[in-house]
């Protein structure tokens, strides 16, 4: 896919949705790349590198468990208009992949909606089943609206009023048969402040007027209070509304017991299959196991960051894989650089092992 697009717009959500599955470029050997051509080999090289920066969601267990409980939520919310749909929460640290999985998520209800029921509504509308919209530190009641009508396309945003833009929203929603809402950073609610309560309330009017089910996805809501059930006056409509919610939490991988071992050990052989480097190799990454948990600390956006731009520094060397120098020489986040010294020395002193044991014989 060339071009820019964004999620938040029903033209780039439909492209993406649309999408095919991307063509993974043919291995070739580090000999069968130094008989390419010049030409042929930079545009071998920007295949390699879209691909791996792109080449598709992994089936962690952390992915697989949500999806089969948002599955739940969404086929259990079969309520009449006058009852209150549940809505589904993600909650997880920076890094774990939770927006991923929201949209992914949503991407299978809207291919197979649109697939049972077709493009087109019974009243010749568009079919949307999914709106998504992210929020930002300044939202408001109004952008909150604007940003819902701006999803469909919706003409005269700018001037309207918030209760004429709340109205826009939901016959747009009705018009599409939208199923599914995904309200992505939803951190960025304060609790403490006026228009943090404003949007709150917001969402749980949307909530009793829309025949959707809301997916949000934030960072420490736990901590941010918003699911806390002693708050009063204003706020206590944050409490109210968690009795609908059902918190989600992500877990970052664990070396700590056998079982999150194997899965982290799954994750590494999984990606491994996905590279395209002329030494690539089984084990190539299963080696190197307890190092890149410790450079990642067992977060999936930091461990596919490292993956895709130690790709990158491979292919363009012409190391052709990756290996624990070449690893060393990139930078990632400043959160997993922090603790990896901690980490290396707990791996080193023996305290943790990414290994998984063998099964006995």
């Amino acid at each position: 896919m060339n071009g820019l697009y964004t999620l938040s717009r029903k033209e780039g959500w439909r492209r993406w949705t649309d999408a095919p599955a991307r063509v993974r470029p043919e291995p070739l050997s580090k000999q069968q790349i130094r008989r390419l051509s010049q030409d042929a080999r930079e545009e071998y090289d920007d295949a390699r590198a879209d691909w791996h920066a792109n080449f598709g969601t992994i089936r962690t267990p952390q992915l697989a468990a949500i999806h089969d409980e948002l599955d739940q939520i969404v086929a259990t919310n079969r309520q009449d208009p006058d009852r209150v749909r549940g809505a589904a929460v993600i909650d997880a640290l920076p890094g774990l992949g939770k927006t991923t999985i929201a949209n992914t998520f949503a991407r299978d209800v809207d291919r197979a909606q649109r697939r049972r029921h077709g493009p087109v509504t019974d009243e010749g509308h568009e079919r949307l089943p999914v709106f998504r919209v992210g929020l930002t530190s300044r939202t408001t009641l109004r952008t909150l609206n604007r940003m819902i009508c701006e999803f469909y396309g919706h003409p005269g945003t700018e001037r309207a009023s918030a209760a004429q833009l709340a109205s826009w929203a939901v016959d747009c929603v009705l018009s599409c048969d939208t199923r599914i809402g995904v309200i992505d950073d939803l951190h960025f609610i304060d609790p403490h402040r006026r228009d943090g309560i404003e949007v709150a309330n917001h969402l749980k009017w949307l909530a009793n007027e829309l025949p959707v089910t809301f997916l949000f996805a934030g960072v420490g809501l736990s901590e941010r209070r918003l699911f806390a059930e002693g708050l009063t006056g204003d706020s206590a409509v944050m409490a109210q509304t968690a009795r609908r919610w059902t918190r989600l939490e992500l877990p970052p991988f664990t070396v700590a017991d056998e079982s999150g071992r194997r899965q982290w050990h799954s994750l590494l052989k999984s990606t491994e299959r996905q590279l395209v480097l002329g030494a690539a190799r089984p084990g190539m990454l299963t080696d190197l196991g307890d190092y890149l948990f410790a450079r990642t600390g067992g977060h999936i956006g930091s461990f596919i960051t490292l993956i895709t731009r130690g790709c990158y520094k491979a292919i363009r060397t012409s190391a052709e894989e990756l290996t624990h120098d070449l690893l060393d020489t990139i930078r990632i986040d400043e959160a997993s650089e922090t603790v990896r010294a901690q980490l290396e020395a707990a791996f080193t002193a023996g305290r943790l092992t990414s290994t998984p044991r063998k099964p006995a014989a």
